[in-house]
């Protein structure tokens, strides 16, 4: 990837407040290129789901071969959804995570999640090292990759702000150039977050309508995404208008869809 890329996606979380959408596959994030987003990033739900699986369910193989693709299909910086970074101990992340910066992504992500419903997360110091570990495989590969380590507590049954805070907190000592609690939703929690872990640049998910980008703006936020939820959207229209037609035999909702030039014009190369 163009080192300016590199560079335009750290200048991004300098100041301001931008939308990092989320592509599931190559003409989404072509597309979302196209409606002027200044940088993008992968949804690992979005993309399992495009293969027919469950989110946290493909190889990691498959994700870096899927942030190929998406890197090289367009010309605005991306960011890498990587889980668990594929890998339980330390040393172990920080060979996944060099391999994943060699990938043409600018930016990467790393969670701290276990994936098991009875504990949830991983032990406190065991995150803060895997986060520790994380940094220093992107060091070494020597590419200039921006690393976001996100708290998971909100979204696995764990919704304890101070426990979150002290994590975020903890990861960026570790290294993290950004932070990210996925759930969080009460603008008051998203403030303190904010403000705890200053000046290191908040990543909001957004997946409804309960805030605007205005408001988080004025909270500090530096950086929203929006997860799985475009890939949710463009499932919803297409269920419906499958289901219609299994169901009642019509075709209302497929001759209410955008027309086929449009969606043709989208993937011209000429």
């Amino acid at each position: 990837m163009p080192p300016d890329r590199y560079q335009a996606f750290k200048k991004l979380h300098e100041s301001g407040c931008f939308v990092i959408p989320n592509p599931w596959d190559v003409g989404s994030a072509r597309v979302l290129e196209q409606l002027g987003f200044p940088a993008l990033a992968t949804t690992s739900s979005g993309f399992a789901w495009s293969q027919g699986r469950q989110d946290n369910h493909i190889s990691i193989d498959d994700a870096l071969a899927h942030f190929r693709a998406i890197a090289s299909a367009v010309s605005v910086p991306v960011n890498g959804d990587f889980e668990g970074a594929f890998a339980l101990e330390p040393a172990d992340v920080a060979v996944n995570m060099a391999r994943a910066a060699a990938t043409g992504v600018a930016g990467l992500s790393i969670e701290d999640a276990t994936g098991d419903a009875d504990d949830p997360l991983f032990e406190f110091g065991l995150s803060v090292e895997r986060v520790r570990a994380a940094r220093q495989g992107i060091d070494r590969s020597g590419i200039p990759v921006l690393l976001t380590a996100r708290s998971e507590g909100f979204i696995v049954g764990r919704p304890d702000l101070a426990e979150t805070i002290k994590r975020l907190v903890a990861y960026a000592e570790a290294g993290a150039d950004c932070l990210y609690a996925p759930g969080l939703r009460a603008h008051d929690d998203i403030a303190a977050v904010v403000h705890a872990v200053a000046p290191r640049p908040v990543n909001v998910l957004v997946g409804g309508a309960f805030t605007s980008v205005p408001q988080l703006a004025a909270l500090g936020v530096r950086r929203i995404s929006v997860g799985g939820a475009l890939a949710r959207a463009a499932w919803t229209g297409f269920v419906e208008a499958a289901r219609e037609i299994a169901e009642q035999g019509t075709f209302t909702r497929v001759g209410e869809a955008i027309p086929f030039a449009e969606v043709n014009g989208w993937f011209r190369t000429d």
